[in-house]
Parts: C-alpha cells; structure tokens; sequence
C-alpha cells in the first residue's frame, strides 16, 4: 500500500487551536496588483484593516482544505477571484451577496475564475471555505479609487470596535 493511501486510510484530527492563519499558511498566492491597488492596501492596513477578519487553515491536505474566516461587521471585502472552486458554508451572523441576504447553515458556490464579493451582516460573519485545492490564488479586481478611500475610512471608523468584536457564534 503506498503512503499516500496509507496517510488516507487513517484517522486524524485537526484542532482549530493549532490551525495556522491563512497568510502564515501561504496557501493563497496573491497576484500581481496595479499601482492603485497596492497603494490603497497599503493604506487600508495602516486604518485597521487587518482587525477586521481572522482567517484560520483548519485542514490543508491532498484533495482537500476547509478554511476558517471570520469578517467582522461592515469589513470591506474587495472585488476578487480564485482559481479554485469554493463552497462557502455560513457558520453564523450573516453576509449579503448581490441582492441576497444569507445566514446560518446557507451556503453559495463560487466556481474558479469567478469574481464576486460580499457583505458581512450588522453582527459579522463566520463562514467555512471548502476547497479540492489546499493552494489557489487571489485576484484583486477592485480598481476604483474611490472604492479604496471609503474602504479606508470604514476601516478607521471600525478599528477599535473590530479589536474588541465578539465573533457571531459565542453569542
């Protein structure tokens, strides 16, 4: 038996308190990003940016990956795309995506190459990523610089009330 059949046959257990965060992983390979882009990311981080999400690799094996990410309340999730197929599992809280409002146990699939975005819910969202590929890409699609100032500004008005957000779930 190889070992790649022998490593499937067997049971193992992921803990979400051992998971690595998903930039610590470097399973998401970011693509190249115009000037606009790189100056306004650079600027979200520098408002808070980065308070405004926790994102956690709990399996990352052959064939198959689940990622944990948690947008708290008005987080702004650019415009973006991937190279994998990805079925997103709402845990709690609530997103909207185009006109539709979802919440726990709803689900939407994202074929690969397909751009979209959504809206985290008035109490955030937790939601489980299901991919075939532990690795894919992020394709930054967001190029308005107006889109870049309000994320901006969104992000410095949340700053200190994201530090403290308690994650839908616990409530």
């Amino acid at each position: 038996m190889s070992e790649t059949t022998e490593q499937r046959q067997q049971l193992k257990i992921y803990r979400a308190s051992e998971a690595p965060g998903l930039v610590e992983k470097g399973c998401m390979q970011m693509q190249p990003m115009t000037e606009v882009q790189v100056s306004g990311l650079k600027r979200l981080v520098q408002s808070g940016y980065l308070e405004g999400d926790e994102l956690k690799v709990l399996v990352d094996m052959p064939g198959f990956a689940l990622t944990y990410a948690w947008l708290k309340k008005d987080y702004p999730l650019m415009r973006h795309s991937h190279d994998s197929d990805c079925m997103y599992y709402v845990i709690a809280g609530s997103l909207k995506l185009g006109t539709e409002e979802l919440g726990a146990m709803d689900c939407f699939f994202v074929p690969a190459g397909v751009p979209y975005t959504y809206v985290p819910g008035a109490d955030g969202v937790e939601v489980l990523e299901i991919r075939h590929k532990p690795a894919f890409d992020f394709v930054n699609l967001t190029h308005s610089e107006n889109w870049w100032d309000k994320a901006e500004q969104t992000c410095a008005a949340n700053r200190e009330h994201w530090k403290n957000a308690h994650k839908p779930s616990s409530s």
